[in-house]
C-alpha cells in the first residue's frame, strides 16, 4: 500500500463512524483506532476464519444481552449476513450443531463477500447480530457451546 493510499484511508476513516479498522497484507499490517495509528511490518499471520473469544460476561448489543461462554466473532469490519442471499435459508439457526470448517455467515467488506467458517465443532446457542447489521473487528456474532 502506497503512502498516498494510506493517507486517503486515514482521512476516510476519520470521517466515518468506524472506531477500529485492521488491514493485513502480505507485506504489512495496518491498524487504525480513533486516536491511534499503528503500522507494522512484516505480518506474521493473517486470521482467515472467525476468532474464538472466551468471555465471562460482557455486554454485546443495544439490547444489553449478556454473553456467557464461547463466541464466534467477526474477523473484520463489514456488514453481517446470516444467509447467502435475500430470501435464502440462513447458514445456521439456533440449536444447529456446526462442524469445524462449516460456513456460518458472511461479512461483506468493500463489496467482497467473506464466508466465515467455524473453527471448531459447536452448537449455536444465540445469534447476537441482526442480518444486515454493521460489525467491527471482534464483534461477537454467535454465542456457542463447543462440542
Amino acid at each position: 500500500m502506497k503512502h498516498d493510499e494510506i493517507k486517503e484511508l486515514i482521512s476516510i476513516f476519520d470521517e466515518s463512524d468506524i472506531t477500529k479498522l485492521k488491514i493485513n497484507d502480505k507485506e504489512f499490517s495496518l491498524t487504525l483506532e480513533k486516536g491511534t495509528i499503528s503500522v507494522s511490518s512484516p505480518v506474521v499471520s493473517t486470521p482467515v476464519a472467525p476468532v474464538l473469544v472466551n468471555e465471562v460476561a460482557s455486554t454485546v448489543d443495544n439490547s444489553t444481552s449478556i454473553v456467557r461462554g464461547d463466541t464466534i466473532t467477526s474477523p473484520m469490519v463489514g456488514t453481517f449476513y446470516i444467509a447467502p442471499g435475500p430470501g435464502a435459508a440462513p447458514f445456521v439457526r439456533v440449536g444447529d450443531t456446526i462442524s469445524k470448517g462449516q460456513t456460518v455467515a458472511i461479512v461483506e467488506a468493500m463489496k467482497i463477500m467473506n464466508e466465515l467458517e467455524a473453527e471448531f465443532d459447536c452448537e449455536i446457542l444465540k445469534v447476537l447480530v441482526e442480518d444486515g447489521q454493521p460489525v467491527e473487528f471482534g464483534t461477537p456474532i454467535f454465542e456457542v457451546e463447543k462440542l
